[in-house]
């Protein structure tokens, strides 16, 4: 039966299946169908009918289960970028499911080293299989939390290694979707009082042979293959449900727990790598169409990613088909939002990055995104690759500006206080421009690409021996301090500072103006033993280590989400501009140790590095607050404003109390390396009531 060319994919109607499918070049398309094992071919059906470059048939009798590829000639024409090999059996691009292990792995590579001929052996017997499925599951009552931006705390997690030795989690359980949904999990976020995690890559990937020749494996997940496929390597099987619908529930169970699920989505390239990668999908269907190749070179993809190859997001199909994958993970599979890997590369045209490229201006007007979170890596390796704040109103992103500021102004002393306050009001400087609010800055110390919070203060030297790399990858600009001693050590004077100096940087996360993003396991003092890109280790090195927990630090972090969530003026939602708001209290001054304003002259002194701030009330009734801010390597006395404050939290001590400071003298000393944030109640004056009563 002809079918449909819409939609594409594989899609079951109760009595049958419809296959689409698009190649701009072929010439053949053939159906290939496999026994339940995926070892046997049990059918070849050549699809005739194409339709708008969609090749497409429809097929009675075949029901969820069951296991397909393709077979597409067109010609191996690598001079003209055509890389066709009916040899190679090809996974659908919209494969919903994906199974099998790639056992032999130099079967699917089609070439030599100088493309001189397609290879002729038949891959199909060890190649992964797209598998059709039935995409029903109950939802019940299911209802996104739609937390807004200004209330947003993201954790940045991976599934399999938050949980993955948890001794609270059900070892059938442990490093699964089932296991990031389970009590224990959601304990730990409901205790910290994260609104929403951020899921290291959970499309369908795989490991790059360089690695499994090593003994290693692509553990973060940034080598996608299947853009609507859940990766079945955080699949428990203990569940009962399949791999899609155990994602669904860890979603749900999620979502009934106020937590939404932002997954990072990686459409800047594939896993088929370089010219010399294996063909599993895309290379075979129609190279020259999916990959951006380059002028004048056909036989080599573009890598503006540094993963050998880039999607062609200019052409209307590819573009479709990352479009198609958004829409199906927010409709079918509940997500939140998506935080975009190498985002400058999804945006470019032929003349490189452009803010009203196709794929940004598609994504503005869909109605399915308009009610997302989007979150940009605004970077890439190729041309003018960095464009930090260049993203339209509707998109915030990482700012790496943040992270590198607060680290440097902390650890390495060279940032000055200037910079440190653009930072902590959003980089305005960055993002203050057509509508964009303060929550377009994603701000952050630490994430997966990087040293852990607890390394940042232990080491300064990476150590990524066992990426064996000889310690050649990863950054070598970490703005990192060891406390005078490189890696552990049990001297009490250095671990209390870096303990200190742990507590004040996330105070500074928390009490910054924008989106913080909390590294997971940074609050448990997480370490990966100085390895700044751990990408390739599925080991202790990334997983949480639970029995070693820092309880303490569990509960500082959760004491400053509680803060920011309690005082609003620690998350506006609209820019500070130093003008008056309620009671004659501007919304923030700047102010010198002394107690005076910061004078123009002072932000740039590169010997200052203690300063404070006051906020003010949100509401007629509301507070005042007042950050004070010490980097320096001794105590600093502060002159405080007029009035009674309370100490709402004091990083230089595990302990928080609220006990109140006398203003008698206006006088506080401020520990080194260390943040305290201060309250000034409302208290209405005897002239005030008067007023109102005659108001009255």
């Amino acid at each position: 039966m002809p079918g449909s060319p819409w939609p594409l994919g594989a899609h079951w109607d109760g009595a049958g299946v419809n296959f689409a499918l698009f190649s701009q070049h072929a010439t053949t398309v053939e159906l290939c169908l496999f026994d339940a094992e995926g070892k046997k071919e049990i059918a070849l059906i050549r699809l005739r009918n194409w339709t708008n470059q969609v090749w497409h048939g429809y097929l009675p009798g075949i029901a969820p289960g069951q296991l397909y590829g393709y077979r597409i000639d067109g010609g191996y024409d690598p001079d003209m970028g055509h890389r066709f090999n009916p040899n190679k059996l090809l996974l659908d691009p919209y494969a919903r499911a994906i199974v099998g292990e790639l056992d032999r792995e130099e079967m699917h590579f089609d070439d030599d080293q100088y493309d001189r001929s397609r290879d002729t052996r038949d891959n199909a017997a060890t190649m992964l299989k797209s598998c059709v499925i039935n995409d029903g599951f109950d939802w019940g009552h299911d209802s996104p939390p739609k937390t807004a931006w200004a209330e947003t705390v993201l954790y940045e997690v991976h599934v399999k290694g938050f949980t993955q030795v948890h001794p609270e989690v059900p070892a059938a359980l442990r490093g699964s979707y089932a296991g990031l949904a389970s009590p224990a999990a959601l304990a730990h976020l409901t205790r910290l009082g994260i609104t929403a995690v951020n899921l290291l890559p959970v499309h369908y990937h795989l490991d790059e042979y360089r690695l499994l020749q090593n003994g290693l494996s692509n553990y973060w997940g940034y080598n996608s293959i299947g853009f609507f496929a859940p990766h079945p390597g955080y699949h428990s099987g203990a569940t009962g449900l399949s791999v899609a619908n155990e994602f669904k529930l860890m979603v749900k169970t999620l979502h009934a727990a106020g937590i939404e699920v932002i997954i990072d989505v990686v459409y800047n390239h594939t896993a088929e790598s370089d010219r010399h990668g294996p063909t599993l999908s895309f290379r075979g269907i129609d190279n020259s169409t999916y990959y951006r190749l380059k002028p004048g070179q056909p036989r080599s993809p573009e890598n503006f990613t540094g993963c050998g190859n880039t999607l062609n997001l200019s052409h209307p199909r590819v573009l479709q088909m990352v479009m198609d994958s958004l829409r199906y993970w927010v409709t079918e599979m509940h997500v939140d939002g998506f935080r975009f890997d190498l985002a400058v590369t999804l945006a470019r045209e032929d003349s490189g990055f452009d803010t009203h490229s196709g794929f940004l201006n598609t994504v503005l007007q869909d109605p399915v995104l308009a009610g997302v979170k989007l979150i940009a890596e605004p970077w890439d390796l190729g041309p003018d690759g960095y464009q930090l704040g260049r993203f339209p109103p509707g998109w915030a992103e990482w700012n790496d500006r943040y992270r590198d500021t607060v680290r440097d102004f902390w650890l390495r002393r060279h940032a000055t206080m200037g910079e440190l306050a653009e930072r902590l009001c959003a980089s305005s400087d960055l993002f203050r421009h057509q509508g964009r609010k303060p929550q377009a800055s994603v701000n952050f110390i630490s994430a997966h690409d990087g040293f852990t919070l607890h390394d940042l203060t232990t080491f300064e030297q990476k150590h990524n021996e066992s990426n064996g790399e000889d310690n050649r990858d990863g950054h070598n600009q970490n703005l990192s301090w060891n406390c005078g001693v490189e890696g552990e050590c049990d001297a009490a004077q250095v671990l209390a500072l870096r303990r200190r100096l742990q507590r004040a940087l996330l105070a500074m996360l928390l009490f910054s103006q924008g989106v913080p993003m909390l590294l997971g396991g940074d609050e448990l003092g997480r370490s990966q033993h100085g390895n700044n890109n751990a990408y390739c280790q599925d080991n202790e090195i990334n997983w949480f280590d639970w029995a070693s927990a820092d309880q303490e630090l569990i509960d500082f972090v959760s004491r400053l989400i509680d803060l920011r969530r309690h005082f609003p003026q620690l998350r506006r939602t609209d820019w500070l501009t130093g003008k008056s708001m309620h009671r004659r209290h501007t919304d923030i001054v700047w102010l010198h140790p002394h107690g005076s304003p910061m004078a123009a002259a002072q932000w740039n002194d590169p010997a200052q590095r203690a300063f404070g701030f006051t906020l003010g009330p949100e509401t007629s009734d509301g507070p005042l607050l007042l950050c004070l801010i010490n980097a320096e390597i001794g105590d600093v006395s502060f002159q405080l404003p007029p009035g009674m404050w309370s100490t709402l939290i004091d990083t230089s001590v595990e302990a928080t109390s609220n006990a109140r400071i006398s203003t008698l003298d206006g006088i506080v000393d401020i520990a080194a390396h260390s943040i305290v944030l201060l309250e000034q109640p409302f208290t209405e004056q005897p002239s005030e009531r008067g007023r109102r009563a005659l108001s009255s």
